[in-house]
């Protein structure tokens, strides 16, 4: 329960997502994500590091630790899932909204 109501968090699966491909500055990482208030990814990457799942790099930037990157590999069949739901409910909404 406690990981679901970590992910669960508005904009932590999205940090996760844009640090699996490797570190990022605070800036640019707050740029990757829409520009998020400055705030809230602050408070979002102290609970991913406590968590155990970010550690800040000697260089100052953030990057998945190896729990993070489980956590993300483990998240992509519901990514996956995600995707062909949403065509699924597209198609849905395209075929009641035909006259």
């Amino acid at each position: 329960m406690a990981a679901l109501d970590l992910f669960g968090r508005r904009w932590t699966l999205r940090i996760v997502w844009e640090l699996h491909e490797g570190p990022q500055g605070f800036r640019p990482l707050r740029q990757r994500c829409d520009n998020m208030s400055s705030s809230v990814l602050r408070q979002r990457l102290v609970e991913l590091t406590d968590a155990g799942l970010v550690a800040q790099t000697a260089e100052g930037q953030y990057a998945l630790t190896a729990l993070g990157q489980e956590a993300h590999d483990a998240l992509r069949p519901l990514a996956r899932w995600s995707e062909r739901w949403a065509s699924t409910v597209s198609s849905c909404d395209s075929v009641s909204e035909a006259p």
